[in-house]
């Protein structure tokens, strides 16, 4: 499986950006997919994750609320709408898919994709 992100970008606090993760190979639809992101010089951390079936979804607590993860199984895609962003939003945004369960550690995940920017302007 082969992810590609997209949909960063330059926002202002308080914008709203879409970021969609795609399979230019394979099919997700068997996948827990997720999201992870990295600000400059901080750690990589999870964001949120789907289930395959698309009824439980888990979010870290800094996006719960303002963040909403989905999948649209007819195009193999994750999608995730963000709302209210704010400067700490800031990081390179990484779509991730595993084939076991739920977690909120990167090697809970098998495949990542490339990363996609989003920068937050105060």
């Amino acid at each position: 499986v082969q992810l590609q992100a997209s949909g960063g970008g330059l926002v202002q606090t308080g914008a709203s950006l879409r970021l969609s993760c795609a399979a230019s190979t394979g099919t997700l639809s068997t996948y827990v997919m997720g999201w992870f992101r990295q600000a400059p010089g901080k750690e990589r951390e999870f964001v949120a994750a789907i289930g395959w079936s698309g009824s439980r979804i888990d979010y870290a607590d800094a996006v719960k609320g303002r963040f909403v993860l989905s999948r649209d199984y007819r195009k193999s895609t994750v999608i995730m709408q963000m709302n209210s962003l704010r400067p700490d939003d800031t990081g390179v945004y990484y779509c991730v898919a595993g084939r076991s369960g739920y977690g909120r550690r990167t090697n809970d995940y098998d495949y990542w994709g490339q990363g996609t920017l989003v920068t937050v302007s105060s």
